[in-house]
């Protein structure tokens, strides 16, 4: 899923709104009786009001008498946005363990794979192959060609400057093409088909995807140099029945320009192959991935 670039660049004082009135008002509706398929909130004049009062703010910026500012209609079409894209695409993409080994299986059998097919870390029963990263891993080596990829880098993102290290990382990635110095993409794997409840690993994923977009956004902002940057997700009770929330601060974050682009569940199938030709399109890895920066 790319991000809407009606949204993008929209700088940090709208994100801090965002932050603030979700804070306060929720990111979901609760579930009740009359409420039994509960949605994503969007908050009415009234309740921005309220917020802002009780938070002892200025509401002028968003509400002037009995309308909202352009800010104010900008924030709340940004969540209403936020919550259609949720429903009308998240969701459907999103799979259970079950459908994920049979696509897992289906594409094994098609491409026939040489590239890594790491193992879940589960013990018993519950081991098998970690489809979401299988599906990604195969999916990039039947569109590569003759490029590398280092499927499980274990070291951190070294980007050089005439072959001197001018920036590295702070976290190991999933993946990286074509390689873990001056790659031209990076990304992250959070699949969580056998989680039986909802714990912190998940909103620690959320937050290490946005420490390394803000680095890579320094090292584009500072640096000239671009390095595109992806999060694959998948595990529907995980994410949809426990974790709508952290869906939405990944919605953010692609806005935000911390992530390139959020892949959701079985959505890899088409996205991986068209990304990859985007990876390979300028031959070789050169200088030509030398940009230069647009103003923030």
């Amino acid at each position: 899923m790319r991000p809407n670039e009606r949204y993008m660049h929209l700088g940090l004082e709208f994100w801090a709104n965002i932050k603030l009135l979700n804070q306060r008002l929720g990111y979901t509706e609760r579930k009740s009786k009359v409420n039994p398929s509960p949605g994503f909130v969007i908050p009415t004049k009234e309740q921005i009001i309220e917020t802002f009062i009780s938070e002892g703010l200025n509401v002028s910026r968003l509400v002037q008498g009995e309308t909202l500012t352009p800010l104010g209609e900008l924030i709340l079409d940004y969540m209403r946005f936020r919550g259609e894209l949720l429903i009308n695409h998240v969701e459907p993409n999103l799979m259970n363990k079950d459908e994920a080994r049979e696509l897992f299986n289906s594409q094994k059998a098609k491409l026939n794979p040489t590239c890594p097919l790491p193992f879940n870390k589960q013990t018993g029963e519950k081991k098998d192959y970690a489809f979401l990263t299988g599906l990604v891993n195969m999916l990039i080596e039947t569109n590569k060609g003759t490029f590398q990829c280092d499927y499980d880098p274990r070291e951190l993102t070294a980007i050089t400057v005439d072959d001197f290290p001018v920036r590295t990382l702070s976290r190991r990635v999933d993946g990286a093409f074509p390689c873990i110095k001056d790659p031209r993409a990076i990304w992250e794997i959070k699949e969580y088909y056998y989680t039986t409840t909802f714990g912190s690993r998940v909103a620690d994923g959320v937050y290490e995807t946005q420490l390394d977009g803000w680095e890579l956004w320094e090292a584009k902002t500072n640096l000239g140099r671009e390095i595109k940057h992806y999060l694959v997700v998948d595990d529907y009770y995980t994410w949809w029945t426990c974790g709508r929330s952290y869906l939405c601060r990944l919605i953010d974050s692609m806005h935000m320009g911390l992530v390139t682009e959020v892949i959701f569940g079985r959505e890899v199938i088409n996205r991986i192959p068209s990304l990859v030709n985007e990876w390979t399109q300028y031959g070789e890895p050169a200088d030509e991935f030398m940009i230069v920066a647009e103003p923030q």
